[in-house]
């Protein structure tokens, strides 16, 4: 395949302000411009623009074009994907989508599966994502899915490409018996590199000695764990506060994840905050799912929703809690459209829960891959990183993420996506290598 190779010089881009260190200058109200320096794949160096630099034949002139590093996809189910266009009638609401996945699994192949999620994989790539977490569903406490080893080897066959990391959904009920959830931990971590230990903590299953032997069964084997938590509007929902509890009782050595989390909204406030002043102590990241879960939470035949399902995510991060956006279901019983683009999500999040300078701040709850994980932070492209961008051809730092669709991704300095405008060559940067 031919790709066009990306030149030495990227200059007047437009990046985020987060992503830009507190002594960067200022142009008005909005941050300077920078340069992008690149040098065989990778970041050299992001500086201030400068006006009366040398112009090299090696540079594009982006002229203000919005920047943003690679994509990270925290929360995804590429076992489900694509599984709706082959089902009848899809009963509304979260159970009854999952009743109906559980009769659609009992057809599933491993070429099924690997065809749909290997689709879901390329939508991906070509959105400019860079790491992808999906959950794999698991309901039985002494068999692995069939989806759980075809992820595996999609994560190998994909490396390089995208960094793919595979969850264990398991109900909480199977972590009731401290042996099974031990078991369960164990046969995760035979599976390899790029498996956590995950759960699907929810009123309907809840039992918080499960979810203490889940941890415990974490620990022992040095797994991190992601959590499907409180996907509900009951207000006395508890797993994430209980969680959050576990994980400070326990000194849990891994890292954290707790998606959904949409009972906070139904909560009263004091109770609300309470419970995110005690994630805020403990490592735990939140993700939420604007897309699914505005279409799950309160849905019934032919009523207009009333309350929406997105959680307290300005709350959240006023308290130092990392918050990623993520396209969780896509074309599936639990969700009808999406496209495995971030930003997608994103977009419906602006709206929903009214967030305010979308590409200055919330971008980077697309881009932080090393929230995902515990140990220090490290924004990314700094020099020395790989030259994965984000070029938007046609969408601007008050509208975004509105036209944010046409974009052109490089990936280690190479363009695998998208056409380059013509205003931004100078010179012969354009040439097409093999």
């Amino acid at each position: 395949m031919n790709t066009m190779h990306a030149p030495t010089l990227l200059q007047r881009a437009r990046l985020p302000r987060w992503l830009l260190p507190p002594s960067w200058p200022s142009a008005g109200s909005q941050p300077a411009l920078a340069d992008l320096h690149l040098a065989n794949g990778r970041v050299q160096s992001v500086r201030p623009h400068q006006t009366l630099g040398e112009v090299s034949d090696e540079c594009w002139d982006l002229n203000r074009a919005l920047v943003l590093p690679g994509l990270v996809d925290a929360h995804t189910h590429l076992d489900k994907a694509f599984t709706l266009p082959r089902m009848g009638a899809v009963q509304p609401g979260l159970l009854g989508a999952i009743e109906a996945m559980m009769v659609d699994r009992r057809s599933w192949t491993e070429a099924d599966v690997r065809e749909r999620a290997g689709r879901a994989l390329q939508w991906a790539y070509e959105a400019g994502v860079t790491h992808l977490r999906t959950h794999c569903d698991w309901w039985e406490p002494d068999a692995q899915p069939l989806a759980w080893s075809v992820l595996r080897e999609l994560a190998e066959e994909w490396s390089g490409r995208i960094t793919l990391e595979r969850v264990s959904l398991i109900p909480l009920h199977l972590y009731a018996d401290r042996a099974t959830a031990q078991a369960l931990a164990a046969t995760v971590t035979r599976s390899g590199r790029g498996a956590l230990l995950g759960g699907f903590v929810h009123s309907t299953n809840w039992d918080p000695q499960a979810l203490r032997h889940l941890f415990e069964a974490a620990q022992q084997h040095g797994l991190n764990v992601d959590l499907h938590v409180d996907e509900e509007l009951n207000p006395a929902a508890c797993g994430l506060a209980t969680t959050a509890s576990i994980v400070q009782d326990m000194h849990f050595e891994g890292h954290v994840v707790c998606g959904h989390t949409c009972a906070l909204a139904a909560q009263e406030e004091d109770a609300a905050l309470a419970t995110l002043d005690a994630v805020a102590a403990t490592p735990i990241t939140l993700v939420t799912l604007p897309i699914t879960n505005l279409l799950l939470q309160d849905a019934t035949t032919g009523r207009t929703p009333r309350l929406r399902g997105i959680t307290l995510v300005k709350e959240a991060r006023e308290r130092g809690i990392p918050v990623l956006v993520a396209s969780d279901n896509v074309q599936d019983p639990f969700c009808p459209v999406g496209s495995f683009d971030p930003l997608e999500a994103l977009a419906s999040g602006v709206t929903a829960a009214q967030l305010d300078a979308p590409f200055d701040r919330w971008s980077e709850a697309l881009c932080r891959s090393d929230w995902l994980q515990r140990g220090p932070a490290k924004l990314p492209l700094q020099p020395g990183d790989s030259a994965d961008l984000l070029l938007f051809t046609a969408a601007n730092s008050w509208g975004f993420p509105s036209r944010s669709q046409p974009r052109l991704v490089l990936r280690g300095g190479h363009v695998i996506s998208g056409p380059v405008p013509a205003a931004w060559v100078i010179g012969h940067s354009n040439q097409e290598v093999s």
